[in-house]
């Protein structure tokens, strides 16, 4: 059993950093907690949850996905090497682990992605167990648990009452990283902490079915009054991966980017003649949820969402996936039962 310190965390870090690895963990930022790339001095913090989430060391907000280069009257195509540093994603939580599985079907599903493979292969990912969680973790509704290895290469347990913590690994990945930590970790027993208790919220089954009746349902208007259209539920969603494509050009080289978009902007499904199929917040609003519960678990038997609750701590209105799925399932026992 490989032992650490919970208070030499940074000397884990330090010594990955110095093993080559590109270390993201949690730490402060300001009056915040994000994923960000460690440095010495940073502080760690894995007792607030982090306002980002682990994607976007995956898929980065905005990247070169194709470069031109002027040549007499044409333009040549030049080779595009997207940074694939060997990166560990260290501490991080469960349920941004488990989105991974969310993101390798996507990026995979009709088209290899290069550029997300590479860094995806590139990179191990160490979650931490979480020992507490709060009103927004619905992690067990959608499958999850706050002690679920999935998506990941080791994990690490929080024991003896937080002070130490157990990193066990569980994939060849894994096994290199805790080669790569060498004396940081030493060898020991410790008895784990007890996982947090995050009781089931809803049934996404149920959820999902519901969804299938109701797409002009009344409570679409309900749910969407308070939303902005800011998109902040998106981008810190571990799971969202809309994107827009644009073109910049000098008068010797274009580039094309590859922009995190969001289904929630009034613009996203805007038509170049103007007719715009979801034209108000409570179209765009239900996609998202019909995204997360119906559309995906259709196509690739997933459940869109990883019950992170970041979308309720960072609304600026209040709006959470977690209060739309409780009220559908509500909604749904409301209903009349069918004949048989």
């Amino acid at each position: 059993m490989k032992i650490l310190d919970a208070s030499k965390l940074s000397d884990l870090a330090d010594t990955l950093a110095g093993a080559g690895y590109r270390v993201v963990v949690p730490v402060q930022d300001g009056d915040r907690v994000r994923y960000a790339e460690w440095s010495p001095g940073a502080t760690i913090r894995t007792d607030a949850f982090p306002v980002n989430s682990a994607k976007d060391f995956l898929f980065p907000r905005s990247e070169v996905i194709d470069r031109y280069q002027l040549d007499g009257d044409d333009f040549t195509p030049l080779e595009v090497r997207p940074p694939a540093p060997r990166t560990v994603l260290l501490a991080v939580r469960p349920c941004d682990a488990a989105s991974l599985a969310m993101l390798d079907t996507i990026f995979n599903w009709d088209y290899e992605d290069d550029l997300y493979n590479a860094r995806r292969a590139a990179t191990t990912v160490v979650p931490l167990v979480c020992t507490r969680a709060d009103a927004q973790c619905f992690c067990t509704s959608v499958g999850g648990a706050p002690d679920s290895s999935a998506g990941a290469d080791a994990l690490l347990h929080p024991a003896d009452g937080g002070s130490r913590l157990i990193l066990e690994p569980l994939t060849d990945k894994g096994k290199a990283l805790v080669e790569a930590a060498g004396g940081a970790l030493a060898d020991g027993k410790a008895a784990p902490d007890a996982p947090a208790d995050v009781p089931a919220r809803f049934d996404p089954d149920k959820v999902r079915a519901w969804l299938a009746d109701n797409f002009e349902a009344d409570l679409w208007d309900l749910l969407s009054y308070a939303c902005l259209g800011c998109g902040a539920c998106a981008y810190a969603c571990p799971t969202c991966h809309c994107f827009d494509m644009q073109d910049e050009a000098t008068r010797t080289e274009s580039v094309r980017l590859r922009n995190w978009d969001s289904c929630g902007f009034a613009l996203f499904t805007k038509h170049a003649g103007g007719h715009n199929p979801r034209p108000d917040q409570a179209a765009r609003w239900r996609n998202r949820v019909m995204h997360k519960f119906s559309y995906i678990p259709e196509r690739f038997d997933l459940v869109g969402c990883t019950g992170c609750g970041r979308c309720a701590r960072l609304c600026p209105a209040g709006m959470a996936m977690l209060e739309a799925c409780t009220r559908i399932e509500e909604e749904a026992r409301k209903a009349p039962a069918h004949e048989s």
